[in-house]
């Protein structure tokens, strides 16, 4: 496979910046205004710390958190035990927030693209490495974890 070159914290920043250029370039509608677009900074908080936090725990187990790198461990615990990518979900919550906060209907697109993005890029090619080194025990827990949530 070739890899991209792109890694995912810079497609997150990427789609950031695309949330908030369609956000201002072609707004369409305000279904959620103030207050309860507020409710997105939650959200965005929430996506954060699930990225630091995981990416935490992924360094604590002495693994590389890079996409395309061998890992030396399954890590099962923390968010983990709930979603087989939570470091990606992060992503997409935090994406969420900001579309949500934004208001406008526009950077939902962004979001769906950055889901299906990461999926195909990414995460398709790390379920396969992690089925190569870890065989059944991965595919147990493959088995007992969603992709996502």
């Amino acid at each position: 496979m070739n890899t991209p070159k792109l890694l995912p914290p810079i497609w997150l920043l990427i789609s950031i910046s695309a949330e908030i250029a369609l956000n201002v370039l072609f707004p369409l509608k305000h279904p959620i205004s103030p207050p309860f677009s507020y409710f997105g900074i939650l959200l965005m908080v929430l996506g954060a710390a699930a990225i630091v936090s995981q990416a935490y725990l992924i360094r604590q187990n002495n693994t590389t958190i890079k996409p395309f790198e061998e890992s030396t461990f399954l890590v099962t615990e923390g968010l983990y035990h709930y979603s087989r990518n939570p470091i990606y979900l992060g992503m997409i919550f935090f994406l969420i927030g900001l579309w949500v906060l934004l208001g406008s209907l526009s950077p939902l697109l962004v979001i769906a693209l950055f889901a299906w993005l990461i999926q195909e890029k990414f995460i398709k090619f790390e379920e396969q490495m992690l089925e190569d080194k870890f065989g059944d025990r991965y595919l147990d827990y493959k088995q007992k974890v969603r992709r996502w949530i």
